[in-house]
């Protein structure tokens, strides 16, 4: 999960891109903040650059693969 200790840096938005899950190793689509849908860990990914690979971290099996949400974007993208 990613801090932060000023909420006057971010800015509330909505949008499809926060709804997409994506693979581990794909493209990344928005520059931001990134979180595993498994298990929660969160990292950050530039945009047309892999997003971290399956062995990235390790987590139960049970948790399933490891996929990523985007859920900070950055504003250059």
């Amino acid at each position: 999960m990613p801090y932060y200790t000023n909420a006057a840096f971010l800015t509330q938005d909505s949008g499809t891109e926060y709804d997409a899950v994506h693979q581990a190793g794909a493209a990344t689509p928005y520059s931001g903040i990134y979180r595993c849908e498994a298990c929660g860990l969160s990292c950050t990914s530039v945009m047309s650059l892999p997003l971290p690979p399956q062995n990235h971290h390790e987590h139960k099996p049970a948790s399933g693969p490891i996929s990523w949400r985007l859920i900070v974007k950055s504003h250059w993208h």
